[in-house]
């Protein structure tokens, strides 16, 4: 089967590996998108594990307030360089996670981690971590975070 650039375009942006793996795992796969898709992320995630003891000294703090005005969330995303943290990737990172930590305040870090993440239950909160560690091919995590509630 042919592989299209529309294919690799696709799964690229979706999976962050290089052009030529794409290829090849679609290839490997007779273009069948979602166990492409699959097998890349799984490399990625494997990827980020090896990243993980690298020092994350750089990062940003994402603020969320609630609609109601009556929830707010501050969150420190930790990375390896000023660069990266500049990233739409980490940023979008830290929005999606205040909304999550706004709407269901999970009590440490652990707990946010391994909750199935609010819009999307078939993904951890862990899981977008990993996605942006394997496409900025740095160490993400989640450092800090506060959940402020009107009359809590």
């Amino acid at each position: 089967m042919k592989v299209t650039t529309d294919q690799i375009k696709r799964l690229r942006d979706m999976s962050g590996a290089g052009v030529m793996r794409v290829k090849t795992v679609l290839e490997q796969v007779m273009g069948d998108e979602e166990k492409a898709l699959e097998i890349l992320r799984k490399e990625g995630f494997e990827k980020a594990a090896k990243r993980a003891e690298r020092e994350t000294g750089q990062g940003i703090v994402v603020s969320y307030i609630h609609h109601s005005q009556k929830v707010g969330v501050l969150v420190e995303i930790l990375c390896e360089t000023d660069f990266v943290a500049k990233n739409e990737l980490v940023k979008d990172l830290g929005k999606e996670i205040s909304l999550h930590i706004a709407s269901m305040n999970p009590k440490d870090r652990e707990d946010l981690e391994g909750q199935e993440f609010v819009k999307d239950p078939k993904k951890k909160v862990i899981d977008l971590v990993k996605e942006v560690s394997s496409k900025t091919g740095e160490n993400i995590k989640i450092g800090r975070f506060a959940r402020i509630e009107v009359g809590n």
